[in-house]
C-alpha cells in the first residue's frame, strides 16, 4: 500500500485495509450460512449477489487486476468479472437494501456509502487482495490473532495524526469501566458515540466470559450490545472491529445519537448499561440543539450526551436504582457555569452519581493533554454523596507519552477500593450539601486532606480560608434575597393530618441464625437514622425484625417522645429494626422526603408528639402518629423551601470547617516564622 500514490499515511491505509477484510468476512460467514441451510434443507438468501461477491472478483490470484479491477471497484457502471456490464462494486454495495431494514444488507450499504477506494494502481490493489484472500475467517485462532492485530493498527491510527485520536480510548481506561460497570447478561449495553467500538467489544469479551448455555449465546449475539456513530470511518471502523472479535450481527446506528428530541424518549428505549466517551467540544447543528430544552442548548456535545444518557438509562422502578452508566468527560464539564451547572444539578437531583475517579494529566497523550474524569452514576436519586479517587501517575513519572502510555495494572488499587471504601490519600468523598454551596462545582481537590502547619504554609492557610469566604459570602447574599420569596409561601399551606401522606407498612422477615444483619436506631432529639450494629442472627433476641427501604419514614415506639424518628437514608436500605418500630411509607406525589426530614426535627413537631400518648409510659402509638398534623404547601413549593433550607445546611458546614482550618493557622504562622 505504501507504493501507492493515492494513499497518504495511515489514515488512508487503515481504511483501505478494512474495507476490503470487510467483503472477504462476509463472504466467510455466507459460505458457512449457506452450507448450514443446505443441510436442513432450506433455501439460502445471500447479502451480496453474484458476481459481487469476493469469491466471484478476489478470490482468484489471477483475476481481475490493473485498470479493469480500479473501473469495476470505482465507476458507477463498469465491465464486471462475469464480461457483463453492470453497476460497479461501490455502486452496487451502496445500493443494497434489507427486507423491512435491519439485515445486513443495510450494514452493508451504510458502510460503502461513506467508503472510498483511494488506490490508484490496479495491480498493487489485486496484490492487497491476494493477500487478504490468504485469512481464513472461519478460522478462530487466526481471528483471534488479527483482531489483536487490528486493534494495535487502530491505536496506530490514533497516533498518527488529525482528528482521528477521537476515535480511539485508551484500552486501559475501557477496560476499567467495564469492569466496574460489570454488564451481565440479559442487559442491554450502549454505546451512543462508540466511535471504533473499543467499549463495545470490551463488553462482548465480558460477556462472552458469563455465557453458559447456548440461550446466552444467542442472547448476547443478538439483544445485549448496541451503538451509535455518525461518521463514516469509525463506523466502519467499529463494524470490523465487532466483527472480528465475534459478534455477528453488530448493531451500529450511523445517524447522530442526538438526532432524537428527548421528550420522545420512551421507556421502550431505555437501556439497562451505557459506557461511554463522547465527543469533546464539537458543535451541533441547530436542528440538533432543537431537540434539548431550552435552558439547556449548548455547543458543548459532551453536556448533550450527559443529557441524552439520562434520559435513556431505564428508571429504576421497584429496584433500588435503574439503568447505570460509566462515562468518560474533561474538567470543564465538572466546573464550567452556566448550562454545565443546570446539568450537574439535574443529575445530582435524579440520579445517584456515587462515583468520580480523576485520571492523571495526558492519558489520552498525544492526542490531547487534556485532563480528564470517569463517572459513575445510577437512575434513581437524588445523589446523598460522592466518593472521589484520584488515580497517581506511576512512581517516577511527570507524563505519559507515546511510548509510555498508561497501563490496566495502574488501575488496581482502584478496583482493590471499589468494594472496600474508605478515605486515604487517593480517596475521599463529598456531601451533596458541599456541592450545592459550591454551585454544583465537581471539580474539588479533596477537602478532607488535614493541614499540617508543619508542611502548610500561612499563606496556603489563608488562600483556603478565603476560597472558602467567597462561598459563604454569595450563600449569605442567595439565602437573604431568597428569604422574602419563601415568605409568599404561607397563603398556599394547609394543615394535613400525616395519615394523608403516609401509610403504615410491616414487612416481617424470617431471621437466619447464620446470616448476618444490619441494624439500625432511631437516634434521640430528632437527630435521625444510624446504624446500631452488623449482627448475626442467632443474637437477635426478639425474631421479630422489619426490611426498612430507603425513605421509609422510621418512628421507635419507646423513644419517640424524645426525638427517636427520622428518614431511612440510602445506605441503610435493608437494615432491619425490631417490631417495637413503625414503617411509614411516604405518598411521594403530596410530601417531598427532604421536606419531611426537615420539619420533623423542629420543636414545633417534637412537642405535637411529646403530648400524644400515656402521660406515665412513654410508648406511642402508629395511630397517634398518624393523627399528627403539619403544615404542607404544594409539592412545588416545598421543592422551593427545601433548596432554601440546603443553602444554610451547607452554609453552616462551612462556617464548622472553616473554624477547624482557623484553628491551624497559629501554629503555622509559628511554626515557619521560627524555622531557621
Amino acid at each position: 500500500m505504501r507504493k501507492d500514490k493515492g494513499l497518504n499515511g495511515d489514515l488512508d491505509r487503515l481504511p483501505m485495509l478494512t474495507w476490503i477484510m470487510f467483503l472477504k468476512f462476509l463472504d466467510d460467514m455466507e459460505k458457512i450460512r449457506e452450507a448450514e441451510a443446505q443441510l436442513k434443507g432450506k433455501p439460502f438468501v445471500p447479502a451480496i449477489e453474484q458476481p459481487y461477491r469476493w469469491r466471484d472478483w478476489a478470490e482468484k490470484s489471477d483475476g481481475i487486476t490493473g485498470d479493469d479491477l480500479i473501473a469495476f471497484v470505482n465507476q458507477d457502471e463498469a465491465m464486471r468479472p462475469d464480461s457483463t456490464k453492470g453497476k460497479g462494486l461501490f455502486k452496487y454495495l451502496k445500493s443494497l437494501q434489507g427486507e423491512n431494514g435491519g439485515d445486513r444488507r443495510d450494514v452493508i450499504a451504510t458502510v460503502f456509502r461513506g467508503t472510498v477506494n483511494r488506490m490508484n494502481n490496479g495491480y498493487l490493489l489485486r496484490d492487497v487482495v491476494n493477500k487478504i484472500n490468504g485469512i481464513h475467517f472461519t478460522s478462530s485462532e487466526e481471528i483471534h490473532t488479527l483482531s489483536h492485530l487490528y486493534e494495535s493498527m487502530l491505536k496506530e491510527m490514533r497516533d498518527a495524526a488529525g482528528d482521528s485520536g477521537e476515535f480511539y480510548t485508551p484500552r486501559p481506561v475501557v477496560e476499567f469501566i467495564v469492569a466496574v460497570i460489570d454488564p451481565k447478561i440479559g442487559e442491554t449495553i450502549l454505546d451512543p458515540a462508540c466511535g471504533t467500538g473499543g467499549f463495545l467489544v470490551e463488553t462482548f469479551e465480558h460477556l462472552k466470559k458469563q455465557e453458559k448455555t447456548t440461550k446466552d449465546h444467542e442472547r448476547i449475539q443478538k439483544g445485549s450490545i448496541f451503538g451509535g456513530e455518525a461518521k463514516s470511518l469509525p463506523y466502519l471502523l467499529s463494524q470490523m472491529n465487532l466483527l472480528l472479535h465475534g459478534l455477528e450481527y453488530p448493531k451500529i446506528d450511523p445517524g447522530n445519537s442526538l438526532r432524537f428530541p428527548l421528550r420522545e424518549i420512551g421507556d421502550s428505549e431505555r437501556v439497562d448499561v451505557i459506557i461511554t466517551n463522547p465527543p469533546f467540544g464539537g458543535a451541533e447543528e441547530k436542528g440538533i440543539l432543537g431537540n434539548f430544552p431550552e435552558d439547556k442548548q449548548t455547543a458543548e456535545t459532551t453536556l448533550l450526551f450527559l443529557q441524552l444518557i439520562m434520559r435513556k438509562l431505564k428508571r429504576n422502578g421497584s429496584r433500588k436504582y435503574g439503568g447505570r452508566c460509566g462515562i468518560v468527560v474533561h474538567n470543564g464539564t465538572l466546573s464550567n457555569p452556566g448550562i454545565a451547572s443546570k446539568v450537574r444539578e439535574d443529575l445530582l437531583r435524579d440520579f445517584n452519581l456515587h462515583t468520580i475517579v480523576r485520571l492523571p494529566k495526558g492519558v489520552f497523550s498525544p492526542y490531547t493533554d487534556i485532563e480528564t474524569n470517569l463517572l459513575f452514576f445510577e437512575h434513581g436519586g437524588p445523589t446523598k454523596e460522592i466518593w472521589f479517587y484520584q488515580v497517581p501517575l506511576p512512581e517516577g513519572r511527570t507524563l505519559y507519552t507515546k511510548t509510555k502510555p498508561m497501563k490496566f495494572e495502574e488501575f488496581g488499587p482502584v478496583l482493590s477500593w471499589w468494594k472496600n471504601r474508605t478515605e486515604n490519600l487517593q480517596a475521599w468523598k463529598i456531601s451533596l450539601e458541599f456541592l450545592i454551596a459550591n454551585d454544583f462545582n465537581l471539580d474539588i481537590k479533596n477537602p478532607n486532606a488535614p493541614i499540617d502547619e508543619e508542611f502548610c504554609s500561612p499563606e496556603d492557610i489563608v488562600a483556603k480560608l478565603l476560597k472558602k469566604k467567597s462561598i459563604q459570602d454569595a450563600l449569605f447574599n442567595s439565602i437573604q434575597h431568597e428569604l422574602k420569596e419563601v415568605e409568599t409561601i404561607r397563603h398556599d399551606v394547609t394543615n394535613v393530618k400525616l395519615e394523608k401522606v403516609l401509610r403504615q407498612r410491616s414487612n416481617f422477615i424470617k431471621i437466619d441464625d447464620f446470616q448476618t444483619y444490619k441494624r439500625v436506631t432511631a437516634q434521640t432529639h430528632a437527630k435521625g437514622i444510624i446504624l446500631r450494629d452488623e449482627i448475626e442472627g442467632l443474637r437477635i433476641q426478639t425474631k421479630k425484625q422489619q426490611i426498612c427501604k430507603t425513605d421509609d419514614f422510621l418512628v421507635a415506639e419507646i423513644d419517640a417522645k424524645v426525638g427517636g424518628f427520622g428518614i431511612v437514608p440510602l445506605d441503610l436500605e435493608g437494615s432491619i429494626v425490631s417490631s417495637h418500630y413503625y414503617l411509614f411509607e411516604i405518598d411521594k406525589s403530596l410530601l417531598d422526603v427532604r421536606f419531611l426530614n426537615y420539619y420533623v426535627k423542629t420543636k414545633t413537631f417534637q412537642r405535637q408528639i411529646i403530648a400524644r400518648g400515656s402521660t406515665n409510659y412513654a410508648a406511642v402509638r402508629s395511630s397517634d402518629i398518624l393523627q399528627l398534623e403539619i403544615p404542607l404547601p404544594p409539592l412545588d413549593k416545598q421543592k422551593m423551601i427545601i433548596s432554601r433550607l440546603e443553602k444554610i445546611t451547607a452554609l453552616y458546614k462551612l462556617l464548622e470547617e472553616t473554624n477547624n482550618d482557623l484553628g491551624f493557622l497559629i501554629p503555622s504562622i509559628l511554626t515557619h516564622s521560627l524555622r531557621k
